[in-house]
C-alpha cells in the first residue's frame, strides 16, 4: 500500500468485516497490555509457591518486559515486510503457547523463560494490531478506529490488575495465564476470515537483526547484573554480566550509526526536543515500572489487603487516564507541552509521597485512594503532551519509529528500575514475605520515585520548547500509560493509499 496504482483499502469500519478486524486487533493487543499489568498482583503468590527470592519475582517481570522492548520495533519491521496479518497471527499463537508454559510452569526458572518468550510474542503482535487498522481500513474510517483501538487497549491495561485479583483469589495465578489460550483463538480464527494481509512495498528488504540482537543482549546483561547483585553481591560473574552488556549497547550504537537501515535512526536524537522527551520519559516511567512493582505487593504484604482488593487499588488511575488523556493533549495544543510536561510529573510525585501513608492500618479511601488518584490526574496530564512532544519534534517519515523508540525507552526505563531499585532499598530474598521490612523498603522506593518524578518535571521546564513546533497528527492514539506510551501509526499519502506503519 502506499504507492502509485494501488487502490486505497475499501474496508469499512461500519460494515460486519471492518467491526471484526477491529475486534481482532483490539482482543491482540489487548492480551499483551493485559499481562503487562495482570501479572503484578499475582508475584506474592508465585514467590509464595515457588518459595522464590525477590529475584524470582524482579525476573517474573523483567523476562516479559526485556523482550518486548527489545523486539518491538523489529516486530513492526517484520510485519511491515512479510505480511502484517501473517506476523500478527504468528505473534498471537507465540503468546498464546508462552501463556501455556507459563500457566503450567513448575518452578520460577521456567516460569521466567516462558515470561521471555511471551515478550517475544507481543512483540510481533503488537506494533501488527494497529499496523492492520491503518492498512486495512478506508482512511475515512482510521483516526475513529484507531481512537477505539487506544480507549478499549485503555480499558485493557486498566482491568488487568482487577481481573489478575480475581483469578488469584477465585482459583490460582495460573489462570492469570490460561485464560490468554481461548482469546488468542478467537484473534486467530477472527484474523484468518475477516482481516486482508497487507504489504509496505516500500519497505527496506534488510531487516536490521544485528541491532536487535545487541540491544537485547545488553539490556539482558544489564539487567542481570543489576538483579544477581542486588540478591548476592557483586560477584565475578555479575560484573562480566554487566561489562558485556554494556559493551553490547556501545556496539549497537555503532552498528545503528553505520547501518543503511538501522532499527533506530540515531539521527532523530539530533533533535533536542526528542532528545529532552525521551529524558523525560525514562524519568517517568522508571519510577512508574518500580513503584507498580512495589505498591501491589506493598498493599497485600504490608496492608493485609487481598489480591483482588490490591488489584484494584489502580482502578481509578486509568479510569483518570481514559477521561482526561485526550482533553490534556487538546490543552497542550493549545497552550503549548512545557506547563503540561512540568505539572503532570510534579503532580505524580505529590501522589507518590502519598503512599507514604498506606501502613498495617491503611484504609483504601483514606490512604489509598487519595495517593492513586493525585497521581492518575499528574499522569493524565503529563502523557498526551509528551507523545504530541516526541511526534512533533520528528520529520512526518520517522513519526512511526519515533513514537517507537519512545516506547522501547518507556519499557527500557521500567525494565531498569525494577531491577536496580529494589537492591537499592535493600530489598532482597524473601523480604516480600515480611511486612516491616517490605515496608521500611517501600517507603525507601517511594522517596526515590519521588525525586525522579519531580526530576521529570523540572527537565521539562528547562527543555522543553514552550510551543510544538509543529502540531501532531490528528488521530494520534491517547490511552492508558500504565504499560508504555501509546504507538503512534505513521500514515503517509502517496497516490491515494494509506500509510506504512510503524517500524
Amino acid at each position: 500500500m502506499g504507492s502509485p496504482g494501488v487502490q486505497v483499502p475499501a474496508v469499512r469500519l461500519s460494515s460486519p468485516q471492518g467491526r471484526w478486524l477491529l475486534l481482532a486487533t483490539v482482543l491482540g493487543s489487548g492480551l499483551a497490555l493485559l499481562d503487562a499489568t495482570v501479572v503484578n498482583v499475582a508475584l506474592g503468590r508465585i514467590g509464595t509457591e515457588f518459595d522464590a527470592g525477590f529475584a524470582g519475582l524482579q525476573w517474573t517481570l523483567n523476562g516479559y518486559a526485556l523482550t518486548l522492548a527489545s523486539f518491538i520495533l523489529l516486530g513492526g519491521s517484520l510485519g511491515d515486510r512479510l505480511g502484517r496479518r501473517r506476523i500478527f497471527i504468528i505473534g498471537t499463537v507465540w503468546f498464546a503457547v508462552a501463556s501455556l508454559l507459563c500457566g503450567i510452569a513448575p518452578n520460577v526458572e521456567l516460569l521466567v523463560a516462558a515470561r521471555a518468550l511471551q515478550g517475544v510474542g507481543a512483540a510481533l503482535l503488537t506494533p501488527g494490531s494497529l499496523a492492520i487498522i491503518s492498512a486495512s481500513l478506508h482512511p475515512d474510517d482510521r483516526a475513529r478506529a484507531i481512537g477505539a483501538w487506544s480507549g478499549l487497549g485503555g480499558i485493557a491495561a486498566a482491568i488487568g490488575p482487577f481481573v489478575g485479583g480475581y483469578l488469584i483469589d477465585v482459583w490460582s495465578w495460573r489462570l492469570v495465564f490460561l485464560i490468554n489460550l481461548p482469546l488468542a483463538v478467537l484473534v486467530v480464527v477472527v484474523t484468518l476470515k475477516y482481516v486482508p494481509e497487507t504489504v509496505d512495498p516500500q519497505a527496506s528488504p534488510q531487516l536490521d537483526v544485528p541491532g536487535a540482537v545487541l540491544g537485547a543482549v545488553g539490556l539482558a546483561g544489564i539487567t542481570y547484573a543489576l538483579i544477581a547483585a542486588g540478591d548476592a553481591g557483586w560477584s565475578a560473574l555479575t560484573v562480566i554480566s554487566g561489562v558485556a552488556g554494556v559493551a553490547c549497547l556501545v556496539a549497537f550504537l555503532v552498528v545503528e550509526r553505520r547501518s543503511e537501515h538501522p532499527l533506530v535512526p540515531l539521527d532523530l536524537f539530533a533533535s533536542t526536543q526528542f532528545t529532552a522527551a525521551n529524558v523525560v520519559t525514562f524519568a517517568v516511567y522508571g519510577a512508574m515500572g518500580a513503584l507498580f512493582f512495589l505498591l501491589v505487593l506493598d498493599l497485600q504484604v504490608v496492608a493485609g489487603f487481598s489480591p483482588l482488593l490490591a488489584g484494584s487499588a489502580l482502578l481509578p488511575l486509568t479510569v483518570l487516564m481514559l477521561l482526561l488523556s485526550a482533553r490534556a493533549g487538546a490543552l497542550a495544543q493549545r497552550i503549548g507541552p512545557r506547563l503540561p510536561m512540568t505539572l503532570g510529573p510534579l503532580l505524580c510525585a505529590a501522589g507518590v509521597l502519598l503512599m507514604l501513608r498506606i501502613g498495617p492500618e491503611a484504609s483504601y479511601l483514606l490512604d489509598v485512594l487519595p495517593a492513586v488518584s493525585v497521581f492518575g490526574l499528574g499522569l493524565s496530564v503529563t502523557v498526551a503532551p509528551l507523545t504530541a512532544t516526541v511526534l512533533a519534534s520528528a520529520d512526518d517519515r520517522h513519526a512511526g519509529v519515533a513514537s517507537g523508540v519512545n516506547n522501547a525507552v518507556a519499557r527500557a526505563a521500567s525494565l531498569l528500575a525494577v531491577a536496580v531499585l529494589p537492591a537499592v532499598a535493600g530489598l532482597s530474598g524473601a523480604d516480600y514475605q515480611r511486612p516491616e521490612v517490605f515496608e521500611a523498603g517501600f517507603t525507601t522506593v517511594v522517596w526515590i520515585c519521588a525525586g525522579l518524578l519531580a526530576l521529570g518535571g523540572v527537565l521539562s521546564w528547562l527543555t522543553i520548547d514552550r510551543q510544538l513546533r509543529r502540531p501532531a497528527a490528528a488521530d494520534q492514539p491517547m490511552h492508558c500509560a500504565v504499560a508504555g506510551p501509546p504507538l503512534h501509526q505513521q500514515t503517509h499519502r502517496v497516490g491515494g493509499g494509506p500509510g506504512s506503519p510503524l517500524r
